[in-house]
Formats: C-alpha cells, sequence, structure tokens
C-alpha cells in the first residue's frame, strides 16, 4: 500500500465520537463534530449512555423500563442525526450502551481503534463545564489515549461553522 493509500485508509477509520445527552451543549458539540468530519473526510459516531436505575424491585418492571429507555435512547439518535445530516451531509453511527457515562465511554474507546477525538460540548453557564467534561477533559485528561475537544456550549451555528 503506498504512502497516499495509507493516509487516506486512516482518514477513513478516524471517528468523532459524541457523547449524546438532552442538553442544548450536546446539540453544538454534535453540530462542531459532524463539520470536522465532513472537512476531514471522517465519521461520527454517536454515543447514548443508558444510565442504570435503582429500581430493583419486580424484574418485569424493571425490564420494561430499560426497553423504554432504550426506545428513547434510539429515537433520540434518530433525532439528532437528522441534525448531523442536515449540518454534515454525514449519516452517523449509532451507539447505544447501559453503564456510567464515564466508564462507557471509556470502554468504548479502548473497543474501537476508529475514535480518535472526543468531542464535548461545555454547559454555558456559572454551574461548570458539565461531570463528564470535568472528568474527562479536567481530571483524567491526561490519561486518556485520544485527544480531547471542548466546545463552548454558546457558540453559535454561525462561530461553530467558522471553527470547524
Amino acid at each position: 500500500m503506498s504512502a497516499a493509500e495509507t493516509a487516506v485508509s486512516r482518514k477513513s477509520r478516524t471517528k468523532f465520537l459524541v457523547v449524546v445527552d438532552d442538553t442544548p451543549e450536546c446539540r453544538v458539540a454534535l453540530r462542531f463534530a459532524a463539520r470536522r468530519a465532513r472537512r476531514l473526510g471522517s465519521a461520527v459516531v454517536m454515543l447514548r449512555v443508558i444510565e442504570p436505575t435503582d429500581f430493583k424491585q419486580w424484574g418485569g418492571v424493571e425490564e420494561l423500563m430499560r426497553e423504554e429507555a432504550r426506545a428513547e435512547a434510539e429515537q433520540l439518535l434518530q433525532d439528532v442525526a437528522a441534525q448531523v445530516n442536515q449540518a454534515a451531509g454525514l449519516v452517523p453511527e449509532f451507539v447505544v450502551k447501559e453503564g456510567r457515562k464515564r466508564d462507557v465511554v471509556l470502554d468504548l474507546i479502548k473497543s474501537d481503534a476508529g475514535i480518535r477525538i472526543l468531542v464535548l460540548g461545555a454547559a454555558a453557564g456559572e454551574s461548570g463545564p458539565g461531570p463528564l467534561v470535568a472528568s474527562l477533559a479536567g481530571q483524567m485528561s491526561g490519561q486518556l489515549p485520544i485527544p480531547v475537544t471542548v466546545v463552548p456550549g454558546s457558540l453559535t451555528d454561525a462561530q461553530i461553522d467558522d471553527l470547524s
């Protein structure tokens, strides 16, 4: 394989990972990742983490709650995938996992060698950037095997487009 083919092959395997939730800063991070991925000829992986519940009373009820949470997660990913497609003309990859967000993110990064950049949206406001950003871009940033891009949640679409 030539150097040019290797570079193209490596580029096509590069994925931007975005953790999808219900926050406005998630949409900002997703737009940034999608626009960067399009520019670089890369891909976007959207991860929705279903947090474990403390409800352990009846197995059938717990299983129903899990099924509903998964259906809601898949619907959310479908909705934001349309935004990715509109912003960048890309069809993102969906991943739905159960567990603690930080642990699931770290496990996915370890298990998918194509994920090369984690993109997180920082909450706009005085309450701080959010627990995931504080953990992965702060406390653990030196231990991660990939770069973390933190996108301010206050950016407008026009600002994101200029940056990406």
